[in-house]
């Protein structure tokens, strides 16, 4: 598989004093025919992060609109997202919509830590933090620091999909930190069921942001991982046939590092929508998105062919 890049779609500048910089975590919801709101976690000079929107006309390849001010902006010093909000997917719960969000909080003198958050979205354009506790915090089977969920319902299940620590540095120096599943009835009381994207040090071993599309019945997931060489973020693939037990294709990915300024030694943060017999990732370059957003196509009868390659030759 391979996607076309369409470059950098949006600069990051702002005036507003919380979205001076970055654009990270790009996530397109669809207002209406041809036009997307992209959300996405902008910075201060202090490096705390907000969520901005741009919105955008993906044919013609066009910005039609950006937010002046932030939709909600990092907590208190007392909060679990004083230092920021990273923004991971959006999803509904009785009528509500909703966003869970990596929560950033860097004590003094001590590693930094993320827990799961939750906001609402209110006519996307309103966001408000459900609770001032984590959605989902730190436990038994998470004891570090949680990242980056992604929720998705299917049938009567909801299923997520997040990142966890399992140790801040290995024998390369790299942090381990795994794509889990969990899935719950009613989107709020939560089964872990452990590591589900197979993880191996010096080859893939720090993930990050998960994506996830269902297709003919197939769960395709993109995410960012580093390899514990030195070499920073690149995007990765696996698929599954039950979204818990995955297959990991990270050469297949179809999207690295190019010549482009922009994204000449980083490639991180996707996601992937669906719209008119396309595939769109919407992701970040350098940095971890300082400059803006950038995107990239590919017609879904193109990915399906190659996915259906990637399958056949396995057999």
């Amino acid at each position: 598989m391979q996607w076309l890049k369409k470059g950098l779609i949006f600069k990051a500048e702002n005036e507003n004093e919380y979205l001076r910089s970055h654009a990270a975590n790009p996530f397109a919801v669809k207002l209406s025919n041809d036009i997307f709101r992209v959300y996405f976690s902008g910075r201060n000079l202090e490096n705390k992060s907000s969520v901005g929107y741009f919105d955008f006309d993906i044919i013609k390849t066009l910005t039609v609109n950006v937010a002046s001010n932030p939709l909600v902006i990092f907590g208190s010093e007392q909060s679990f997202y004083k230092d920021g909000i990273s923004i991971g997917n959006l999803y509904e719960n009785n009528g509500r919509k909703y966003f869970l969000f990596m929560g950033w909080n860097i004590p003094t003198n001590a590693h930094w830590r993320g827990d799961i958050g939750q906001l609402e979205l209110i006519d996307f354009d309103k966001m408000q933090v459900t609770s001032e506790t984590p959605f989902m915090g730190t436990s038994e089977e998470d004891p570090i620091s949680l990242s980056y969920p992604f929720v998705m319902f299917v049938e009567d299940t909801y299923k997520m999909w997040y990142g966890s620590t399992i140790n801040w540095t290995s024998e390369n120096g790299e942090m381990i930190h795994v794509i889990k599943y969990a899935t719950s009835k009613n989107g709020i009381d939560w089964q872990k069921k452990g590591v589900c994207i197979p993880y191996k040090l010096g080859v893939a071993q720090a993930f990050s942001r998960p994506t996830v599309i269902l297709l003919n019945d197939v769960y395709h997931m993109w995410y960012s991982y580093r390899s514990g060489d030195g070499t920073k973020y690149r995007i990765g693939y696996s698929y599954s046939f039950d979204g818990e037990t995955w297959i990991a294709r990270n050469d297949k990915a179809g999207i690295t590092v190019s010549d482009n300024l922009d994204e000449n030694n980083m490639v991180c943060y996707p996601h992937v929508i669906i719209h008119e017999e396309q595939l769109y990732m919407f992701y970040n370059g350098n940095d971890y998105g300082k400059n803006g957003v950038l995107m990239a196509s590919m017609p879904i009868k193109d990915f399906i062919n190659s996915f259906n390659s990637i399958v056949n030759n396995l057999k």
